[in-house]
């Protein structure tokens, strides 16, 4: 039986990237038919470490990845992405490997495409959960109107400089670890953000920011379904354009809700960890990540 035939570029070196490849990364992402999503490269570049190899032809990037890291010893991969060109040559394996060498002990995650999937197998990673997404125009099914609503109890309003400090604490409890130089960076990155309130007591807090022609709702916290609703609810009278959601699916009730009020189920991803076998926090009130590239 003939020798499997050799990967040419699966030991490229792998350099650190910075936010000067901002445009590489983008150029990248629409290679492969995602969207450019400049703004959140750059956040992802200012606030975690990128991974990437040089084209050996001088075109810019042939793979990227970004490693967004928390306290706690757990850190997020993102936006793995390997040009069209060099596809199915083992660059993203070479990556993947050298940031598991390069992250040592930390505890790794990611949410997986179902291409990509057997690879994070291979290399290690275990399936904790999924993540279903849901697109299209919000249609609210409450008459509220205005820059502040109301679901029972709850106050949602437009997040003011002063609650920065309160979010932090709810999403420390939420996210199981320390995020404060990701959320410093959210009012700058998103188009809107709101807060939920109940008696002063903040117990929700949500965001928008632009993804192509859509708006991607993220991060998404709440104490409960209502009022997860509640603040999806004030986001979508901020735009006109559709919504999109990475709901963890396990929020069943909220899924069932949204596509009530017009969204359309859209892919899955598989959520996996490695070198812990679940991801910190608490996932009931954890509804949607900032993005499946940080977590």
């Amino acid at each position: 039986m003939p020798s499997p035939l050799p990967r040419p570029h699966a030991d490229a070196p792998v350099r650190r990237l910075t936010r000067g490849d901002l445009v590489p990364c983008a150029d990248l992402s629409e290679d492969r038919g995602w969207p450019r999503d400049e703004p959140r490269w750059g956040l992802l570049l200012s606030a975690g470490t990128g991974y990437g190899i040089d084209d050996p032809e001088g075109k810019g990037l042939m793979a990227a990845c970004v490693v967004t890291s928390y306290s706690q010893g757990f850190a997020a991969v993102g936006m793995l992405l390997v040009a069209e060109r060099y596809a199915r040559q083992g660059i993203a394996r070479r990556l993947m490997r050298h940031v598991i060498e390069a992250t040592g002990t930390t505890s790794l995650s990611l949410y997986a495409t179902e291409p990509g999937r057997p690879l994070y197998e291979e290399l290690g990673f275990e399936t904790v959960g999924r993540t279903e997404r849901v697109v299209g125009h919000f249609r609210p099914s409450d008459s509220s109107s205005g820059g502040v609503s109301t679901a029972g109890a709850v106050t949602v309003r437009p997040a003011a400089a002063g609650d920065l400090h309160a979010m932090l604490r709810l999403d420390a409890e939420v996210f199981g670890a320390d995020r404060t130089h990701i959320l410093a960076r959210l009012p700058a990155f998103a188009d809107h953000l709101r807060v939920a309130e109940d008696n002063g007591e903040l117990v929700g807090y949500a965001a928008i920011w632009p993804s192509e022609r859509t708006h991607a709702v993220g991060p998404l916290i709440a104490r409960d379904t209502d009022t997860a609703k509640a603040l999806v609810t004030a986001l979508a009278k901020a735009t006109d354009r559709p919504l999109r959601l990475d709901i963890d699916a396990r929020h069943g009730e909220l899924l069932s809700l949204l596509k009530e009020c017009g969204l359309q189920a859209g892919s899955f991803t598989t959520v996996m960890t490695y070198r812990a076998p679940e991801l910190p926090g608490d996932w009931t009130r954890r509804f949607a990540p900032l993005t499946v590239a940080t977590g």
